[in-house]
């Protein structure tokens, strides 16, 4: 007996024995989803043949119309799920049954809890295709024979879903994949054909093939005196059989529109929002884009691919084709079906072409829309539901999409000291309607963390006045703000930089007042800035603290604290920058220091206040053992 004809066992990839095990408990609250589920990868490997088949035509053999069966055994308590697609190899059927080959998978498992509940749903977003199989099944068989190769290649897999499975030689003559599912006690719901037809029908009209079941025939038979003549039994079509995305839209339920999206998406939650256009001009497609309701497991992982499933002419070319969607939409799930592209194109050829060009900015500006829309809407609910799933990807847009920028800094939502939580909910439109009379710039604040910038000496001068200030603590941020310098004509400026002036907004006399403090407290400054040398780029009297003595800012174009830990968190050097050192002439702790005549002891107190202003700004010190210790010292001489 050859190595191929004999029956070998082999492990589970690690993965898919902890999968397979939450599968088996019914971690899916639809159990009839696995039909759904495999007649998908039915239809998958039907495209996969159609696309080959282009090149060679050869692989149809003497059978050219590609369908899907579901037969019922109930003596067996067997479903079976056969197609004529593709099929698979000896080492395919490995890889697809027996490892979980996708990237982030480990990634994906360290976020299972335990919980069933919470997992269900993580599971519903990786996509388990045909692992679902054992939600009702207690044994598995595959039979399987590549398109194009010799009958002897088939191959038979089977296990029981508890760690391991068989490989032999099929007796198999006609290409495709046949799945025995062989029930477990208590699922002999789904050998009634009616249920099973109704489940096809709910999730699987839209399939572009035909879903067949067999119908029996029927005897010879007298009606009201007539003879009805036998018919043979035959395989019907359960399904409509028809691309749903080239179908009217008036003609597509809702419901229809929700079972697509799983199905290309593998995604078991219904989608948020979705748009199907027709488009007829210079560049003729057809699109069917979804907004997700969850962020996939994998989204941002920089290995997985994201992007549309491209047809040509209803013909499926590839899955993922990243080049019809800008980056920071690589979330977007659907279908883009165009009639411009040749029937061979590749992902090379896509790369640089002028159709695909004006397919990716139709593409996007639909997207676009579509949230914009949300982004409108009376009831935020949806909205806000959207941006806590992909705001931060959505932050990449600005400085990608520059010909889009405004559209996309008007879908933006950030924290504000207008409101009092940490939600991102105030867009930009609605911090200018906010604005003050006089103010002529949107005012934002980069921080560690939420509570880090709300606490901000920075925003003293701001509440005092009661101005809106944008409090941004996403990794993303900073570089963002980089790219976001304007908004509705107004700059965005951040509090923490040098040369903020706030002059416009105040009366005579606080200005004033605020130009004889500086007077005054000149001689003052100038001996801090002796005292800490080249530690700083200048000292000055600051009219943005009420509360704190002192505050470091970065130059108006000095890279900011916050890009500098952003640069360094991926192991970019960064040039020193040295900050300028605030300081509130009427704060007590200030004054105090200004009084103190010996100058080893003022030296002291100046390095404190300084590296007292750098801990709230960065939250660290370059050596917090020295601070320590200068600042005991301090305490010690007023203990004496």
């Amino acid at each position: 007996m050859t190595e191929t004809t004999q029956k070998q066992t082999h492990g589970f990839q690690a993965e898919v024995k902890q999968l397979l095990q939450l599968m088996i408990h019914s971690l899916y609250s639809n159990k009839e989803i696995f039909l759904r589920e495999l007649i998908s990868n039915a239809s998958d490997a039907a495209d996969k043949l159609r696309f080959l088949a282009l090149s060679d035509s050869s692989l149809y053999g003497n059978e050219g119309d590609l369908r899907v069966r579901v037969s019922l055994d109930e003596a067996a308590k067997t479903i079976t799920i056969s197609d004529n697609g593709i099929g698979m190899t000896r080492d395919e059927v490995i890889s697809h049954l027996g490892t979980i080959a996708k990237s982030g998978t480990k990634e994906f498992f360290s976020q299972l809890s335990g919980d069933q509940s919470k997992d269900s749903k993580l599971i519903g977003q990786f996509g388990v295709g045909f692992y679902s199989a054992f939600i009702v099944a207690d044994k598995v068989t595959v039979r399987t024979l590549k398109a194009g190769a010799a009958p002897d290649s088939a191959v038979e897999w089977e296990s029981a879903g508890e760690g391991d499975y068989t490989l032999a030689s099929a007796d198999k003559t006609s290409r495709g994949t046949e799945i025995v599912l062989h029930l477990r006690d208590g699922e002999g719901e789904f050998l009634s054909k009616w249920k099973v037809e109704s489940i096809i029908t709910k999730y699987s009209d839209h399939i572009s093939i035909p879903v067949e079941m067999w119908e029996e025939g029927t005897a010879e038979r007298e009606e009201d005196g007539e003879k009805i003549p036998a018919t043979e039994g035959h395989w019907k079509a359960v399904n409509k059989a028809t691309a749903l995305w080239m179908r009217d839209k008036s003609e597509v339920s809702d419901d229809e529109y929700q079972e697509f999206y799983k199905h290309i998406s593998h995604d078991w939650t219904e989608p948020l929002s979705w748009s199907h256009n027709k488009v007829e001009g210079n560049t003729n497609y057809t699109s069917l884009l979804y907004v997700p309701k969850k962020a996939p497991f994998d989204l941002w992982n920089r290995d997985a691919r994201h992007g549309l499933k491209l047809y040509v002419q209803r013909v499926f070319i590839m899955d993922d084709a990243e080049q019809f969607m800008p980056s920071y939409l690589r979330f977007i799930k659907g279908v883009l079906d165009s009639s411009d592209l040749p029937l061979n194109v590749s992902r090379e050829i896509l790369q640089d072409t002028k159709v695909t060009q004006s397919l990716r900015k139709g593409c996007t500006s639909r997207v676009l829309k579509m949230l914009e829309k949300m982004a409108k809407a009376e009831d935020q609910t949806e909205y806000q539901s959207f941006w806590d799933e992909f705001g931060q990807v959505l932050k990449e847009g600005p400085a990608e999409d520059h010909a889009n920028k405004e559209s996309i800094a008007k879908l933006l939502r950030f924290s504000s000291t207008h409101v009092d939580t940490a939600v991102q909910s105030v867009g930009l439109e609605a911090y200018v309607s906010r604005m003050k009379e006089g103010q002529d710039e949107i005012y934002f604040l980069v921080g560690d963390s939420f509570e880090a910038a709300q606490h901000s000496p920075h925003l003293e001068v701001f509440r005092k006045k009661g101005l809106e200030v944008l409090l941004l603590s996403d990794r993303i941020d900073e570089w963002l703000m980089q790219h976001l310098t304007e908004f509705d004509g107004k700059k965005l400026r951040s509090v923490a930089k040098g040369g903020l002036d706030l002059s416009k907004l105040d009366d005579e006399d606080t200005k004033k007042a605020q130009e004889e403090s500086e007077k005054q407290f000149a001689g003052v400054a100038e001996r801090f800035k002796t005292a800490l040398g080249d530690q700083v780029k200048d000292v000055k009297v600051s009219h943005r603290l009420t509360d704190s003595p002192a505050c470091v800012v970065t130059d108006e174009f000095d890279m900011s604290t916050q890009m500098i830990k952003l640069m360094e968190s991926v192991g970019q050097k960064v040039p020193e920058v040295k900050p300028i050192f605030e300081l509130n002439p009427e704060h007590q702790l200030v004054r105090h220091i200004a009084d103190v005549q010996d100058e080893a002891q003022f030296k002291q107190w100046a390095e404190v206040l300084f590296e007292q202003a750098l801990l709230a700004e960065r939250g660290s010190l370059k050596n917090p053992a020295t601070f320590v210790s200068r600042l005991n010292s301090l305490l010690l001489s007023l203990a004496k």
